[in-house]
């Protein structure tokens, strides 16, 4: 039956919503109608630009090209082989944006009555970045600065202030990001065209500088100067998808004051649970959603587009123009 509206990257730049044919589930995968879908501005527009360093992970992208990884949505129908989800359960799962996409029952993220549509579609992001932050061995009473405050790094600020570091210094030349930082002792901003970064960090450390880093700007090009920030012996926690290469002193950068360089990727959360590391995905999206139960985290006022399958293609054109002002994106179904 073709009537899934389905967003379609046709090729670099240009976006259609095409009518494509409902999933049949295989006997282990859920139909989901979805309900939410959350634009990765970053991973997705990199996509639809097309313009990908040759050799380099980005370059495999081929269109047309189906996006989206966050969605939130209810099962109509499940597989022959399907026992702990069932249908009228409400899931997040990594499925595209589209009225309707399949999912393994093992993928799904079974939500809580008392969490919205709204705050739950965030989870991947919060995934990522909870992964990130243990990564970074952020702990109680550390200093911790966030570079680049989009998704990422608005969820950066929280987690790491939720883990307890104080100060929480995210650094942004975008004013409206800034605005959007919780109002929180704890957290303070920062923009480096007003204040270097470095200097801002002495003020609020008494000049013990900070402990860990994070990057989250994608910006090749700022990340040695990052490392400005932090104490000797501190930690830098790539938390972005750089594209493009960086010119870097390891000596002087990170021999010398004996810094550490941590990647952070989705793809590094364990595949299964284990005593030494049991934080899966499975089990940060859990941790997400208590969090967003009891007001720990909030996420709903990061929300800056809320738009109609039907208005996609003409929400993309101006992503790609300017995306400084965007931030949660939502596509409602």
């Amino acid at each position: 039956m073709s009537d899934n509206d389905t967003v379609v990257f046709e090729s670099p730049e240009t976006v259609t919503v095409e009518q494509r044919d409902i999933p049949t589930p295989n006997p282990d995968e859920v139909l989901v109608e979805s309900r939410r879908t959350l634009v990765s501005t970053g991973t997705e527009l990199t996509i639809l630009s097309g313009d990908f360093p040759e050799g380099s992970r980005w370059d495999h992208y081929e269109y047309p090209f189906v996006p989206g990884y966050n969605n939130v949505g209810v099962v109509v129908e499940t597989g022959d082989d399907v026992v702990d989800i069932e249908i009228g359960q409400r899931v997040a799962t990594l499925g595209s944006h589209a009225q309707y996409v399949t999912a393994s029952a093992e993928g799904c993220r079974p939500i809580p009555d008392d969490v919205s549509d709204d705050a739950v579609v965030f989870f991947t992001i919060a995934e990522i970045v909870m992964n990130g932050v243990r990564r970074g061995e952020v702990t109680w009473g550390e200093s911790a600065v966030v570079f680049g405050l989009g998704l990422l790094g608005q969820l950066a600020v929280r987690v790491c202030e939720l883990a307890g570091a104080q100060p929480v210094v995210g650094v942004e030349p975008s004013v409206p990001r800034l605005d959007r930082l919780p109002d929180a002792p704890a957290v303070a901003a920062v923009d480096p065209t007003a204040e270097a970064a470095e200097d801002a960090v002495a003020r609020l450390t008494a000049d013990r500088m900070a402990d860990v880093a994070f990057e989250v700007t994608g910006n090749p090009a700022v990340i040695p100067g990052e490392f400005d920030v932090l104490r000797e012996q501190g930690r830098l926690v790539v938390l972005s998808s750089p594209r493009g290469t960086t010119e870097f002193n390891f000596h002087d950068d990170c021999n010398a004051p004996s810094h550490t360089i941590i990647g952070a990727h989705n793809s590094s959360h364990p595949s299964v649970a284990t005593p030494a590391n049991p934080w899966t995905n499975h089990r940060h999206c859990e941790l997400f959603f208590s969090a967003l139960a009891d007001g720990s985290i909030s996420v709903t006022e990061l929300v800056s587009h809320r738009i109609d399958v039907a208005d996609v293609p003409a929400m993309y054109d101006d992503l790609l123009a300017d995306r400084s002002e965007a931030m949660g994106v939502v596509i409602t179904w």
